[in-house]
């Protein structure tokens, strides 16, 4: 596992996050507690030491399992979770969105679950599309103060609202925005056009999840398979509805016959050239191994060249991460 400084903190965090969201079977998909417990050791084994959840992923199963797994052993990793739909299916409408007060109850509420005292990078979840960045903002900083959280992260937000948290945080001296998270694959390439240049110019830590598409760029399901676009009610799921997605894919699985590899581990290892430490979210140790092994993946110059050609965004939505300098930005030091 190689490691790199996250964003324009001190943190030094493995090059993949470990994502929870399968960790329990509150949904009625995911892993039960032997498997998550083999999972996250088998990770650990490996060098990760990013660790991401939510309060929503199992409605709190999840950040329950975490507080069993990190005993004795919390220092070794970076805990994020997040807050905005709230633990429970019927949260009361209190609890839920992005208001200061639904953050200090989720806040406590991930705590007693994660057994620990305080989370190391606290994410907004999702923009309630209500409430102001100012209130997001020095909520953050209230936390921070009283020692609940030390970083503050945004995820799934659009650029300008990221940017102007950013700012906002900057002007009133308030816990900085370290951290972005979005969506991005070669199926999900939007947040090249905004998200990408935004975060790195700003000089955030970015966290992107789906590489894979839901599971999409693994070609499994031309096999068919099922998994997430039937386990999650369809939901964080890519499916091959288009020419080009069909030509992406095909691109995919011939790339990894040229390595001898599968075709998720192109998948996963395109996504790792873009400045962003990709999420993986295994639901079986067998799975977790074959996310791993795309760390190992090096795809030539010629090889990305074909990824990004068949992959590309419409002229209207140009990739500009595509370039030299943004290729630079991703490489991860030893």
């Amino acid at each position: 596992m190689k490691y790199a400084s996250f964003g324009k903190t001190g943190l030094s965090v493995s090059q993949v996050v470990l994502g929870t969201g399968n960790f329990g079977t509150g949904w009625g998909y995911g892993a039960d507690p032997d498997v998550s417990t083999a999972i996250f050791n088998a990770y650990a084994e490996a060098g990760g030491n990013f660790i991401d959840g939510a309060d929503i992923y199992q409605f709190g199963e999840s950040e329950e399992l975490l507080g069993t797994l990190l005993k004795g052993r919390r220092e070794r990793f970076v805990l994020a979770t997040k807050y905005t739909q709230g633990a429970q299916p019927n949260a009361d409408r209190l609890v839920i969105g992005n208001s200061r007060k639904a953050m200090v109850a989720s806040v406590e509420a991930s705590l007693k679950r994660l057994r620990t005292d305080r989370i190391d990078l606290y994410w907004v979840h999702w923009p309630d599309n209500v409430t102001p960045i100012e209130e997001i903002v020095r909520g953050f900083e209230d936390l921070a103060r009283a020692g609940k959280i030390l970083y503050a992260g945004l995820s799934n937000f659009p650029a300008w609202r990221l940017s102007r948290a950013v700012t906002l945080a900057e002007l009133t001296h308030s816990v900085p925005i370290a951290a972005a998270q979005f969506e991005h694959s070669l199926v999900h390439r939007d947040p090249e056009v905004d998200l990408f240049p935004a975060s790195h110019a700003l000089g955030l830590g970015i966290v992107t999840w789906s590489p894979l598409g839901g599971g999409m760029l693994t070609g499994k399901y031309r096999k068919g398979e099922k998994g997430r676009a039937e386990g999650l009610g369809g939901k964080v799921f890519q499916a091959e509805n288009s020419e080009q997605r069909t030509q992406v894919l095909d691109t995919v699985i011939a790339i990894a016959n040229e390595l001898g590899v599968n075709p998720g581990q192109v998948a996963i290892a395109w996504s790792g050239t873009h400045g962003s430490l990709p999420i993986i979210g295994p639901r079986s140790v067998e799975q977790l191994a074959d996310n791993l092994a795309a760390l190992s993946v090096e795809l030539s110059a010629e090889q990305i060249h074909r990824l990004d050609t068949v992959s590309s965004l419409s002229p209207s939505m140009p990739a500009r991460t595509a370039t030299p300098w943004a290729r630079a930005a991703a490489q991860i030091v030893a």
